[in-house]
């Protein structure tokens, strides 16, 4: 910056209009930038000639922190996790896709993870088939990064969101704030969920209704 320079010529542009202004000194650079009031920065030393803007140095510093934050927000935040039970019901399974988008809707990537508790193992393809109805679900707002996979006693996968301009809502945004089941996966087999709000279909009532397209529990008649 200003006298810092080292180089004999630069070329100089205008730090508020982003326009060329020419190659000169240092020192005739720093009479322009003093006689604004501004410093002399230099944003690509590795040019040739370096290149230098004419700007204010603490407006410049502000410019290039913000553009880092934007940067790490393009990148994704944090990578949050939601857990899944084969039986669950629709009505909850639609109150965690509302938030998988609201999560994904804040550029965090999403780990999807499907447990299995007891003779749930004998049957990991209707896991397999909740984990496809997810990606299909949140197509209109994020990708796979990671497919789904089976070890031990889950299925688990990974999804990153879109771009933005391209995100779309399938559910309704959320009410309250979402609090994740913090169980270990590797709980007793014999272990329910006892949350008032989780409803919950029994095993047979999953293999005797369950759709061949689409792995949706069908209505009894």
């Amino acid at each position: 910056m200003n006298d810092r320079i080292r180089a004999p010529r630069i070329r100089v542009v205008d730090g508020n209009t982003d326009q060329q202004i020419g190659i000169m000194t240092p020192q005739e650079a720093i009479q322009i930038a003093r006689s604004r009031g501004l410093d002399v920065v230099e944003v690509a030393p590795e040019a040739k000639p370096p290149v230098c803007k004419i700007i204010s140095y603490g407006k410049w510093k502000y410019e290039q922190s913000k553009h880092q934050k934007d940067k790490g927000k393009q990148k994704g935040g944090k990578v949050k996790e939601m857990k899944f039970r084969i039986n669950i019901s629709p009505h909850d399974y639609t109150t965690k896709m509302m938030h998988a988008e609201e999560f994904l809707d804040e550029s965090n990537k999403l780990r999807v993870v499907c447990q299995f508790r007891g003779r749930e193992m004998a049957h990991p393809e209707i896991g397999m088939r909740l984990m496809n109805r997810v990606i299909e679900d949140l197509k209109t707002m994020a990708h796979v990064d990671m497919i789904p996979k089976q070890a031990g006693r889950a299925i688990s996968m990974t999804l990153s969101p879109i771009a933005q301009h391209l995100r779309h809502r399938k559910f309704e945004k959320p009410k309250v704030a979402y609090v994740e089941d913090v169980g270990d996966e590797d709980d007793d087999d014999d272990e329910d969920d006892r949350t008032p709000h989780v409803h919950t279909l029994s095993m047979d009532e999953i293999l005797s209704h369950m759709e061949e397209d689409d792995g949706r529990p069908k209505r009894r008649h």
